[in-house]
C-alpha cells in the first residue's frame, strides 16, 4: 500500500471529485480511498477510468458503512460497490466503524468470503480500538491488513501505534493535516520554513516517519502536488522530535460524535 494517498471524504460533487482523482493519479499518486457513505464511489470509477495510469498500478480502497454490516448486505453492497466503481475487485476493503450493524462473528465471514471470491484483496477495519482489532483478527480467516484512525500531529495514536507494529498491520491515517490545524502552528511552521515546505508535507512527512500512511483530502490540482511533495521531504532526529513532544490532544473527529447519526 503507497504510503500516500487521496482521501475523497466530502468529495461529493461527481465532476470535481472525478478531476481530482484524475489529476492525482497522472501526478503520481497510487493510492485512492473512498467509502459507501461518500457517496462518490462512481465519480472515483470515473477519475480512475479518465486517468492514464493501469488499474493494476492503483491501489483502491472502499469501506462499508455501519448499515451494511450484516453479512448479506456486506457481500450485497460491496458487490454494488464495485458497480459504481467500475472495477472488478478493491485492493483493500474495511470495516467503517464498529457500529451498526457490525457483529464480528456475522460481519467477518462475508469480507473472508470477499476474498476467496476475488473480489476484495485485503480486510481492513476503520476506527477500530486495539481490543477492536484483535477480536477481528480472531474471526477473520484473512489478516487484517489495515486500520484507518484519524492521527496527526495533535493526535499522535501511539497506542494504535505500537499495537499496529506488535500485530504487523498498516496504520492508515484521516485527516492527517487536522482539518487545517496544522497551518501556521508554532512548532511545525518553522520546520517548514526551514525546508522551504508547507505545513502540510512537514506533517505527512513525520507521518511517514512514524510508519503511518496517509491519505489528506484534496481537491485542487496545489494542494495535490503540495501533498505529493512530501514524499522528498526528509526530517531531522530533532525535528522529529519537536513534533512528537507536541502535547496537545485535538481530536478533529469528535469522540461522542455517533456514526448512528448518519444512518
Amino acid at each position: 500500500m503507497p504510503m500516500l494517498g487521496l482521501g475523497t471524504w466530502q468529495n461529493d460533487d461527481a465532476e470535481q471529485c472525478a478531476e481530482s482523482v484524475r489529476t492525482a493519479l497522472e501526478a503520481g499518486y497510487r493510492h485512492i480511498d473512498t467509502a459507501q457513505i461518500y457517496d462518490n464511489e462512481s465519480a472515483v470509477g470515473d477519475g480512475i477510468a479518465a486517468a492514464d495510469v493501469d488499474r493494476d498500478d492503483i491501489f483502491l480502497a472502499t469501506k462499508v458503512w455501519i448499515s451494511n454490516l450484516s453479512h448479506d448486505d456486506v457481500i450485497e453492497t460491496t458487490e454494488e460497490s464495485l458497480d459504481k466503481l467500475g472495477v472488478d475487485s478493491v485492493d483493500l476493503l474495511y470495516v467503517h466503524w464498529a457500529a451498526g450493524e457490525y457483529e464480528p462473528e456475522e460481519t467477518l465471514p462475508a469480507f473472508d468470503e470477499l476474498v476467496d471470491r476475488g473480489l476484495i484483496d485485503n480486510v481492513g477495519v476503520s476506527n477500530f480500538e486495539p481490543h477492536h482489532v484483535e477480536t477481528a483478527m480472531d474471526v477473520l480467516d484473512a489478516p487484517v491488513f489495515a486500520n484507518q484512525v484519524e492521527t496527526h500531529p495533535f493526535l499522535q495514536q501511539s497506542e494504535l501505534r505500537e499495537h499496529a507494529a506488535e500485530q504487523d498491520y498498516e496504520l492508515v491515517a484521516y485527516s492527517p493535516l487536522a482539518r487545517g490545524e496544522v497551518f501556521g502552528h508554532d512548532v511545525i511552521e518553522p520546520i517548514a520554513d526551514d525546508h522551504d515546505a508547507s505545513e502540510a508535507q512537514v506533517s505527512l512527512a513525520w507521518l511517514r516517519e512514524k510508519g503511518v500512511t496517509a491519505i489528506p483530502k484534496a481537491t485542487s490540482e496545489a494542494h495535490i502536488t503540495d501533498n505529493l511533495a512530501s514524499l522528498d521531504l526528509s526530517l531531522t532526529d530533532d525535528e522529529i522530535n519537536r513534533i512528537d513532544s507536541i502535547e496537545t490532544v485535538d481530536r478533529r473527529v469528535d469522540p461522542d460524535w455517533s456514526p448512528a447519526a448518519w444512518d
